[in-house]
């Protein structure tokens, strides 16, 4: 069980905070980290359309071959994104506890511009003792 990579995007889809955790990930440049978040984005807003009941947030998991994405859809419209492996059963609990570190040391902080990409030593620290720096 692995967790690869913590996307955060903001309600326009465009890219605020991404941090990857396990070695072996394709190296893409910023461009097309911010290309690939964008495309979620759209993504998700598609996929909360098509339901038919009307009243879906969106897609909360998407499965590949070789890895999962979960997404947490707050009611700010942020996402929060985690890459892990097949195998990992908690990604919906680690993106909860993920938020409630973006709500204490991001949304707290009065040096921090909503929307813009997140520069917090303070979430760092939290997202690095909840995930860990890299994963074996």
């Amino acid at each position: 069980m692995t967790i690869f990579s913590l996307w955060v995007i903001n309600k326009a889809g465009g890219l605020v905070y991404q941090r990857n955790f396990a070695d072996g990930l394709a190296q893409l440049t910023s461009n097309e980290y911010l290309v690939l978040a964008g495309t979620l984005h759209g993504i998700h807003a598609i996929t909360s359309r098509l339901s038919p009941t009307g009243s879906s947030s969106g897609a909360q998991v998407i499965e590949g071959e070789t890895f999962k994405i979960t997404i947490l859809l707050t009611a700010t419209g942020t996402k929060f994104v985690l890459l892990t492996s097949l195998a990992e059963a908690t990604a919906e609990v680690v993106l909860q506890r993920v938020y409630e570190a973006y709500s204490d040391a991001v949304m707290k902080n009065p040096f921090h511009t909503p929307e813009m990409p997140i520069r917090s030593e303070g979430f760092d620290a939290r997202i690095t003792s909840l995930i860990g720096a890299g994963q074996p």
